[in-house]
C-alpha cells in the first residue's frame, strides 16, 4: 500500500520543450584577446621650462648671499695650490660659486640677482661647461700670471653623457636609446600592414597575465627581460565583424574584445625573426608617434592608457 502511494505521489517526469523564442535565438559570442602594452619608462628627467631654469639659477644666487659668512679657509687650507688656484679664479668670476655666472653678492648690485628669461647663464649646458672649466686646477708661482692658452683642456672623460643620442639624431625608431625623457611603447606590424600592440587570443584556460607573458615571447622573442605588471587589464578595445562568423556548432562570433595588460622592459630588445604571428616590423614609439601610425579607432581605445611622458 505504501509503495503504491509513493508511486502515486511521485510527479511525472517530463522533458522541457524550448519555446519558439528560445529556439530561434542564436548562440553568439566574442573572441577574447590579450594585448600587451610593453613600455620602456623615461631614463632621465625631462627638460626644464625656461622659467624653471631662470628660477633655479635665482635660487642658487640667493644661496650665494646666504653663504657669505663662511670664509674660504673653512674649505681650503691657506697657501696650498688649491688656495692659489681659487684666488686666480675668483678674480675672473667675482664669486665663490662656479655655475651662477658673474655676480657679486656683496657689491652695490648685490640685490640684482634676478635673471632675464632666456639668459645663457640659466642653461644647464652653460653651467656644465663652467663646472668643467672650473675643475681644472692651475697654481702659478708667486708673481706669475696664467693666460687662457696655458690652461689645460677639459678632460672629456669628466663630461656627462649627452641627453640627445645618436638614435635621436637618426630617428632610429627601433632603438631603445632614444627619447630618453619619454615613455616608449612596443608596436608591431601585422601581415595587413596594421600597427598595434602585440596581441593574440586566449588559449585554453590561461588567464590574461599568462597570455601576456606567452604573447611577448611568441611575438618578440626571448631576448627581452620583461615584467607583466599585475593581473588586471588597464583597458580594453572592442571590434565588431562586418559580417558575423558562424562556426560548425552554429555559434556566431560577433567580433573580438581585447583586454590590454601593462608590462615593462628592463633589458634586451625585440626580435621578430621567429615570431608566430606573421609580424613584419616593430617600432618603439612615444604617445604622439603612435597616433600617427595606428587607426583613429584603435588610438581612441588606447590613448588613455598611455603616459604623456
Amino acid at each position: 500500500m505504501s509503495s503504491a502511494a509513493a508511486v502515486a505521489e511521485a510527479p511525472p517526469v517530463t522533458s522541457k520543450t524550448p519555446s519558439p523564442a528560445e529556439s530561434a535565438t542564436p548562440k553568439v559570442r566574442y573572441e577574447l584577446r590579450t594585448g600587451v602594452v610593453l613600455s620602456r619608462p623615461p631614463l632621465i628627467t625631462r627638460d626644464l621650462h625656461p622659467f624653471e631654469k631662470a628660477f633655479f639659477l635665482y635660487q642658487r644666487r640667493l644661496n650665494e648671499r646666504l653663504a657669505l659668512p663662511f670664509t674660504r679657509y673653512f674649505y681650503i687650507r691657506k697657501g696650498t695650490p688649491a688656495d692659489i688656484d681659487w684666488k686666480r679664479k675668483i678674480r675672473q668670476r667675482l664669486t665663490p660659486a662656479r655655475d651662477i655666472g658673474v655676480y657679486t653678492p656683496w657689491g652695490k648690485e648685490g640685490w640684482n640677482d634676478e635673471l632675464l628669461l632666456g639668459a645663457p647663464e640659466s642653461e644647464p649646458e652653460h653651467q656644465m661647461e663652467a663646472l668643467l672649466k672650473d675643475s681644472i686646477i692651475v697654481a702659478p708661482k708667486k708673481g706669475e700670471t696664467v693666460s687662457e692658452e696655458q690652461i689645460p683642456a677639459v678632460d672629456e672623460s669628466h663630461r656627462p653623457m649627452p641627453r640627445v643620442t645618436e638614435a635621436d639624431k637618426t630617428n632610429d625608431q627601433k632603438s631603445l636609446n632614444r627619447l630618453l625623457q619619454r615613455t616608449l611603447y612596443l608596436l608591431v606590424q601585422d601581415e595587413k600592414q596594421n600597427w598595434m600592440f602585440p596581441t593574440d587570443k586566449l588559449i585554453g584556460r590561461e588567464n590574461l597575465h599568462q597570455a601576456a607573458e606567452r604573447i611577448l615571447v611568441q611575438a618578440a622573442g626571448i631576448n627581452m627581460n620583461t615584467w607583466v605588471v599585475g593581473n588586471a587589464p588597464i583597458g580594453h578595445e572592442e571590434h565588431d565583424h562586418r559580417h558575423p562568423i558562424t562556426d560548425s556548432k552554429g555559434v556566431q562570433e560577433l567580433g573580438a574584445k581585447t583586454f590590454f595588460m601593462k608590462a615593462r622592459i628592463m633589458a634586451g630588445q625585440a626580435d621578430l625573426a621567429k615570431n608566430l604571428f606573421g609580424l613584419k616590423d616593430f617600432r618603439w614609439l612615444a604617445k604622439e608617434e603612435i597616433s600617427n601610425v595606428v587607426t583613429p579607432r584603435y588610438f581612441s581605445a588606447i590613448k588613455n592608457m598611455l603616459a604623456e611622458r
